[in-house]
Order: structure tokens, then sequence, then C-alpha cells
């Protein structure tokens, strides 16, 4: 991993994630998590804050070890026990049937072998378990999608791998988890390109 990937696009995330109208985003999407917790690509620790008061603990992953350095702030300052580990969430540690709740937010984009990293979600969702996901990608527009599809291959480059036209739902529910809520909307403040966003609800 070369050091803008380590340095430089963690700072520019953090930054960019951040503003208050995505934190309120963060606020209202965790609010239905509940039990033993997973959140893949944690970040820079940003939905921290965020989790309701009865999460105590959470197993935190992230393949990026200078998102797992910002996020050591945070970790430390929050009331919540974090096992924070620098893995790939293509290959989880973790036995079979081990968390109620699955975390991923603006995550999907960016791993690489994206099928896969949800067959070892579901692997290690308990049976009944949720997976709670608030993604952006392709859009419903045509117009929209046509920019998707043209600004992919420089998105690509400038954030670390990051996919501006992957249908999240569609990718979710053929790695055999069922999708029970979907919303999907534009985030405000952010371009219809990047901030078309699926927010929902999948079982095991």
């Amino acid at each position: 991993m070369g050091f803008y990937a380590r340095v430089i696009f963690p700072w520019a995330c953090d930054l960019i994630m951040s503003v208050p109208h995505l934190a309120e985003a963060r606020r209202e999407f965790l609010a239905q998590v509940t039990g033993e917790v997973l959140e893949i690509g944690f970040g820079t620790g940003l939905n921290l804050p965020h989790y309701p008061e009865h999460v105590r603990k959470i197993t935190a992953i992230d393949v990026n070890p200078g998102m797992h350095a910002r996020a050591e702030k945070r970790v430390c300052a929050s009331p919540i026990a974090v096992d924070h580990r620098i893995i790939n969430g293509e290959r989880l540690p973790m036995p079979d049937n081990s968390f109620d709740s699955v975390v991923s937010t603006w995550t999907l984009c960016s791993i690489k072998n994206v099928e896969r990293a949800l067959r070892e979600i579901r692997r290690v969702l308990k049976p009944g378990g949720r997976f709670f996901f608030m993604e952006h990608g392709l859009s419903d527009d045509p117009a929209v999608q046509r920019w998707q599809h043209l600004l992919n291959p420089l998105e690509k480059l400038i954030a670390d791998g990051c996919h501006l036209n992957r249908n999240i739902p569609e990718i979710i529910e053929r790695q055999g988890l069922r999708i029970v809520k979907l919303d999907r909307f534009y985030m405000d403040k952010t371009p219809k390109t990047h901030g078309y966003t699926y927010r929902g609800v999948a079982t095991k």
C-alpha cells in the first residue's frame, strides 16, 4: 500500500466525510443497530459517536493502516469498547454465526472483491442477523449513470479504488442476503454522480 493510500487518502476522507449532514445521516442510520456488532470499513471511526447507547462493544475492521491510525483518537475517546483490527473484509477470521448486526457505510464501493466480502458478511451473521448498509452507487437516472461510468476510472484512481457505478442492492442479493428495507435517494449537498445512496437492511 503506497504513501497516497496510507497517508493522503485517509486525511482527505476524514475531512470530506465528517461534514454535519453526513453525521446526521449516520446517527439516523445506526439507531436500530443492536447486539454483537461488526463494522466493516471502519475508516477513521466517524460512525463511532453515532451508535445508540445500548451498543457497548463493536468489532471494527479496515484494511488501511492509515485509516486505523486516524481512528485511534476516536476509539480512545469512545465509551464503546472497540476491537479494532487491520484486516481485509474479504477474509474475516471470525467464526460462523458470530454477529447480530454487521454495519457498512460507504465501504462496498471500494472493496476489490465485493462479492466475496458479502459472502463473508453472510457467513458471520447469526441466523436472523441484520446487515445495515448505507452506500453510494449506480443512479436510477440514465443521464447520471452516463456520467458515473465516464468518471469511474478517475474516481478509482483518486479515491483508493472507489467505484461510482456499483448496483449495491443487486450485488447484496446475489450473495444470498435478503433485503427487507431499502431507501434510494440523492444525499444532500453532494454531486448526483457521487451522492446516489442506497440505505437499507438485509437479513441472512
